[in-house]
């Protein structure tokens, strides 16, 4: 009978820990063990600098443990569909650019949902586009390329690192705007389009500050003007597009970084706080504006409706540049 009571005893108490063994991996301390942070580009774009720029400062603390996983292909969306199908325990995340909303109207037929299927957790950064041209080009501003390219429609171009991306709408509201007739040369990345620019093959680009502002100054491209409504703070020398002859163009890229959809709030909250103290520390400030890029930190609910409008606001411009996939 002792045997048996002491049996039962044994057994009460093994059932009773494995009961309560997932209680206890979930309260288990958030992070602990390194978080993947998926860049849907290739290595050395705007995307990718930005991500490794944020991702060593959350790493300096000892906590945090940021590895950088470049998934780059179909415009950003092969990164962002891994992404939407990852578990939602806030170990995979994705830096996105103004090209995750873009997507929404260029692919009809994503793999994921672009709202419903991820988690906002912030901005990071916005980053002027900056129209760019062979430090050797004769086109010394953009009243120089918009009389050129009305003066001998077609034969003009313009990079960028591929269809539908923000480089390539840039590139088309400016088309739209001047009322000119350039050709688009689509790229498989921004390197490749601005090594081309830089060799002379390509007349122009509108390219991030952050990819083509080194370039800019070690004298191999030439800077013509910004894409935003207002002067960049870190750029202050250059003009916009707009006070260069072509009033009320505006066009803004943006970064920020999601999780999947269902990532518990206390975690998407944690990582803010986290991406916030980042993004506030000299050093990456520095780092950043160096790049010609500004520091954005939202909320969660922020950032969720910014990318609603962004959606909104730029699907008229992709479907006027025929660019939708399958058109």
């Amino acid at each position: 009978m002792i045997r048996f009571i002491r049996g039962a005893v044994v057994a009460l108490t093994s059932s009773l820990m494995l009961a309560a063994a997932p209680a206890a991996v979930a309260q288990a301390p958030y992070p602990g063990k390194p978080i993947r942070l998926v860049v849907p580009f290739s290595a050395g774009s705007a995307t990718d600098i930005l991500a490794r720029i944020i991702g060593t400062k959350m790493g300096e603390g000892g906590t945090y443990q940021v590895i950088v996983d470049n998934r780059p292909g179909a415009g950003g969306t092969l990164g962002a569909t891994g992404v939407a199908k990852a578990a939602p325990d806030g170990y995979t995340l994705i830096l996105v650019s103004v090209g995750h909303a873009i997507n929404a109207t260029l692919y009809p037929r994503l793999a994921y949902d672009t709202v419903k299927d991820f988690a906002p957790v912030s901005l990071v950064a916005t980053v002027p586009n900056v129209l760019v041209v062979n430090a050797g080009s004769k086109y010394k501003s953009v009243r120089d390329l918009v009389t050129a390219a009305r003066a001998a429609p077609g034969t003009l171009n313009f990079d960028s690192a591929g269809s539908g991306s923000s480089t390539h709408l840039s590139g088309e509201m400016f088309r739209m705007q001047a009322g000119i007739d350039i050709v688009h040369i689509p790229y498989k990345g921004t390197g490749e389009a601005l090594t081309d620019v830089m060799a002379g093959r390509g007349d122009m680009m509108f390219a991030p500050t952050v990819s083509a502002m080194p370039f800019v100054r070690q004298g191999k491209l030439r800077a013509l003007a910004v894409t935003t409504a207002r002067r960049s703070s870190s750029l202050p020398d250059i003009p916009t597009v707009a006070e260069s002859g072509l009033p009320g163009y505006a066009f803004d890229s943006w970064f920020g970084i999601l999780a999947p959809a269902g990532t518990p709030k206390e975690i998407i909250d944690t990582l803010n706080a986290e991406i916030g103290k980042a993004l506030a520390a000299p050093d990456v400030r520095e780092r950043l504006a160096a790049q010609g890029a500004e520091p954005k930190r939202s909320s969660p609910q922020e950032f969720a409706s910014y990318i609603q409008a962004e959606i909104g606001k730029l699907a008229p411009v992709i479907r006027q540049s025929g660019a939708i996939a399958g058109q």
